[in-house]
């Protein structure tokens, strides 16, 4: 049983602000939703809407608060400078950003930049802190090597060692998805929810390679086959998912057949499952949620005792 709330905690994205508050052993005592996405606020608006509508929402105004995500950016309170790879969650916390709110202590957790592909950097923010919370999590998961893969708009595949966070890669999969669905030759109304033209479109990605080639398949197969029109989202989604998970851990230099931690939301995850089970790929499931509440609730510890 959760006690006396101790901590507002906050994982606030471009659509939507997810608050908690915890107790002082990092339980949930109260949870609460806003439609406050970074997206839709105007500069200078995130602060006062945290202090007008957040904190009294809870009666949290003499409450320390942390929060994470895109409100670190500059489309959302203030910009919280990237934290360079390699970086754990002492690193992560030396480099939180004081801002002024109600309760008095507050921080905003900063993004991670790392390398990425030809000579760019690959960037994230709020995954970081679900990634911090899923090690914190176990102990010996700050041991050896693991791969991580958090599904999303833009998803990420991280390589941890030995606790840090080494190197990571965005797919922009879940946006390819929404813009080819909606406004392209491919588009259609119908939900992503025929697992067989799921599975055919896992076996079109092939090993992820000539994706621009592979995605007129979408269509020709309707045109071309006879094949029917409303199984077209699904079969998109699994040829967009079956290139990435067939892709992404080569762009890492990695051998493509070690095991995979799931992190993230259920029901994406599940696709992400099928597609690596197709690919013999061991794999595991870890609940985003939990992850970044446990990530929240550390990086406040270790900001705090500094």
């Amino acid at each position: 049983m959760a006690g006396q709330p101790a901590l507002l905690a906050c994982d606030w994205g471009t659509t939507n602000l997810r608050a908690w508050t915890l107790d002082a052993e990092g339980r949930i005592v109260e949870h609460r939703e806003f439609d406050l996405g970074v997206s839709k606020l105007k500069p200078g608006e995130a602060a006062e809407r945290f202090r007008s509508e957040v904190q009294p929402a809870f009666g949290a105004q003499e409450l320390p608060a942390i929060l994470c995500g895109m409100v670190g950016s500059n489309l959302g309170w203030i910009v919280a400078p990237y934290a360079d790879c390699p970086v754990g969650v002492e690193e992560l916390a030396a480099c939180m950003v004081p801002v002024e709110a109600s309760g008095g202590w507050a921080r905003i957790i900063p993004g991670v930049r790392g390398e990425g592909i030809a000579g760019a950097s690959d960037v994230m923010r709020g995954e970081e802190t679900q990634l911090m919370g899923w090690l914190h999590a176990n102990p010996d998961r700050c041991e050896g090597r693991h791969v991580i893969c958090h599904p999303g708009t833009h998803a990420k595949w991280m390589v941890v060692e030995d606790g840090q966070l080494t190197r990571f890669v965005t797919a922009m999969t879940g946006e390819l998805f929404a813009v080819l669905g909606k406004h392209s030759v491919l588009k259609s109304d119908a939900p992503p929810t025929d697992e067989d033209a799921f599975d055919e479109g896992l076996a079109a990605a092939g090993d992820g390679d000539a994706l621009s080639a592979r995605l007129f398949t979408v269509r020709s197969r309707v045109v071309g086959q006879g094949k029917p029109a409303e199984t077209t989202s699904s079969y998109l989604s699994g040829l967009l998912i079956g290139s990435e998970v067939a892709g992404a851990p080569r762009l890492l230099g990695l051998p493509g057949d070690e095991p995979v931690a799931l992190l993230g939301d259920e029901r994406l995850c599940a696709f992400y499952s099928r597609a690596l089970d197709r690919r013999g790929v061991a794999h595991q499931f870890y609940d985003g949620e939990e992850a970044a509440i446990a990530g929240l609730f550390a990086l406040y510890r270790m900001g705090a005792d500094r």
